[in-house]
This record gives C-alpha cells, sequence and structure tokens, in this order.
C-alpha cells in the first residue's frame, strides 16, 4: 500500500511539470519562469532524487529523475529563448536625458 502511494504521488507530482514544459516548448515563453526558482528547485529534487537512493525507494527515485529532467529542459529553454524576447524588443531607451 506504500509503495502505491509513493507512486501515485510520484505520476502527479512529476505529471504536473509536463504541462509547463511543453507550453513552453510550444510557444517559446520563459518571461514567466524564475531562473532562480528553477535551479533552487533541481537542487531540492536532487537532493530528493539522493534521499530516494539512499532508501533504496524506486517511487522516489523514478519521479525525481524525471523531474530532474524536465526542470533541466526549463532551465535549457530559459536560457536559450530568454535572450529572444530582449533582443526582439530592441535595446533598452537610454535613462539619461538627450544632450542638446
Amino acid at each position: 500500500m506504500t509503495q502505491t502511494i509513493g507512486i501515485i504521488a510520484g505520476i502527479l507530482t512529476t505529471g504536473a511539470f509536463v504541462p509547463q514544459v511543453w507550453r513552453t516548448w510550444r510557444t517559446k515563453s520563459v518571461e514567466d519562469l524564475s531562473l532562480t526558482m528553477l535551479v533552487s528547485f533541481l537542487l531540492g529534487i536532487g537532493g530528493w532524487l539522493v534521499y530516494g537512493i539512499r532508501l533504496g525507494e524506486l517511487p522516489i527515485i523514478a519521479s525525481n529523475l524525471i523531474t530532474i529532467v524536465l526542470t533541466i529542459v526549463l532551465i535549457a529553454f530559459k536560457i536559450r529563448y530568454g535572450s529572444r524576447a530582449t533582443s526582439a524588443a530592441g535595446p533598452e531607451p537610454s535613462s539619461r536625458p538627450a544632450r542638446s
């Protein structure tokens, strides 16, 4: 029973990431993704993976391994597509007044 709960929880929490990855890939829009949050989340999930390995619990290992891959994909999208928003808008206007 405990193993079944772990498998269901792993499927739900890992599956929750899939729509975000899919949408980001489809739209190439990353401005609402926080790189700081994604990196700290990745580190936390890495900790859960180590914990699962130490316990030998396959549901913890599998779900966190898949979530790590999905998070790395989102981080790659953030890095790859993040500069497009800036370059598409052109250079930022200067905050200094123009000289006459």
